[in-house]
């Protein structure tokens, strides 16, 4: 097996990475080494304390037996001079003129031992069942396991509750910065212990805080340089129109139409800027209205004024707004026919509609960020920009519920994709190619 199949063999499960898992796993490893700890502790005490009983019960009983057998008595059925299953160590003790006592099994069931030297180099023990005494630690054992189960389980669950509580707030949290980073700046936590100043804050709501902190002064941010932009775009109508009047007074010739067009782009640019400025505020309102998907883009292509090659491989009947779809696909018209190559195709097939041009393809930072306003890049000798056609576009997608996608074919040239909500049929198969010009 190789490295990378060991490692993905060894890799765990998702869920073990989230908090509530990782906690659950800190909190029972941590309760079953206290247990354990415990446990031992109190094993250990209890028996020692037991066995020191019993050994001194058992010296107690060896001292009533020496005096017995100095008397010359009988001694007890418990206490006999040099038995034959003494340990080894207590008749070693007894020859060494020792007492000791020792903790052993006789005949299976423990024994507590007690020796002592007599004449002639005998040893006098006594031995006391212990059976009692090691069920009662055995009975500690058990309760002891019992107990630390219980407490281990409470002590799990109640934690879990607890944490599951920070976590479905960290997870609310997490939901509302993604409804954020998607442009909905109005989205809020609103975490309750957050909107109290005076009450202590957890870390979760401090982050509740700092979020809706920081989205709504994004937002008030956003709508100021709307407001700037839409404010500067129509103070700059009125001397426009001042001007464009004003060009229209000035003798023919090159100058004039030089003044003329600059006056016509600035007006287009205002134009623009006001539209994205009302897009931007989602005020924008859909007109929603059945119509021919095939003959509209049509319209939409002829109007851009540029030599474009329209099929239409699948008719169908959708659901729009015919002023905002034609202004989607003009713009993306113009836009391959200005920043990309010839031939540029535009072709419906159903409720997608697909324009392509066959020149070096979309820039990098577009595919992965999406149309940026008057962003522009330098390659391959030419510095293209995309201006604010394909942001206007993207924008009144949007209003539409349409799905706008760019990409790059696959044998060069951009390609942008519109998919249309709504379609209610069909027309023909394939039908004949036409050039919209």
């Amino acid at each position: 097996m190789s490295a990378a199949r060991r490692r993905a063999a060894l890799r765990l499960p998702g869920w073990t990475a989230t908090l509530y898992w990782k906690f659950a796993v800190f909190l029972t490893v941590m309760c079953c080494t206290l247990a354990a700890l415990l446990g031992v502790l109190v094993h250990v005490l209890v028996g020692r304390q037991t066995e020191g009983q019993a050994r001194g019960a058992a010296l107690d009983e060896l001292d009533n037996a020496v005096a017995t057998y100095i008397a010359g008595e009988p001694l007890g059925r418990n206490a006999a001079v040099d038995p034959p299953d003494l340990p080894r160590a207590l008749r070693e003790m007894a020859r060494h003129k020792e007492r000791g006592t020792q903790l052993a099994d006789h005949r299976g069931r423990p024994t507590m031992w007690a020796v002592a030297p007599v004449d002639g180099g005998r040893a006098l023990a006594v031995r006391l069942d212990y059976s009692d005494r090691a069920a009662a630690t055995q009975g500690l054992d058990r309760a002891i396991i019992g107990s630390s189960a219980a407490a281990i389980g409470a002590t799990v669950l109640v934690g879990l509750v607890a944490v599951s509580r920070i976590t479905r707030r960290l997870h609310h949290t997490a939901r509302v910065a993604r409804r954020i980073s998607t442009g909905d700046l109005d989205a809020r936590v609103n975490d309750p212990r957050a909107r109290r100043p005076g009450h202590a804050q957890d870390e979760a709501g401090a982050v509740a805080a700092a979020l809706d902190a920081m989205a709504a002064t994004l937002q008030a941010k956003l709508h100021s340089e709307q407001r700037f932009t839409a404010d500067v775009s129509h103070e700059l109508r009125t001397p426009l129109t001042g001007l464009h009047a004003a060009a229209e007074l000035l003798p023919p010739g090159r100058p004039t139409e030089m003044v003329q067009e600059r006056i016509r782009t600035m007006r287009r640019l205002t134009e623009d800027l006001l539209e994205i400025s009302r897009l931007d505020a989602q005020v924008e309102r859909a007109e929603l209205d059945v119509h021919q998907l095939g003959p509209l883009a049509e319209r939409a292509a002829r109007a851009t004024g540029t030599s474009t090659e329209v099929r239409v491989v699948r008719d169908a009947r959708v659901e729009t707004d015919r002023r905002r779809l034609e202004r989607v696909l003009g713009n993306l018209v113009a836009n391959a026919h200005k920043h990309g190559r010839r031939p540029v195709v535009l072709t419906v097939d159903g409720p997608v509609v697909t324009v392509r041009d066959h020149g070096d393809g979309f820039p990098g930072y577009l595919l992965d960020e999406g149309p940026q306003r008057f962003k522009s890049s330098s390659g391959n000798g030419r510095r293209t920009g995309h201006g604010l056609g394909l942001t206007i576009a993207t924008g009144q997608a949007r209003v539409l519920g349409a799905a706008l996608r760019f990409s790059n074919a696959p044998d060069g040239g951009a390609v942008a994709t519109l998919r249309l909500a709504g379609a209610s049929g069909t027309g023909p198969g394939e039908q004949p190619v036409r050039a919209a010009t």
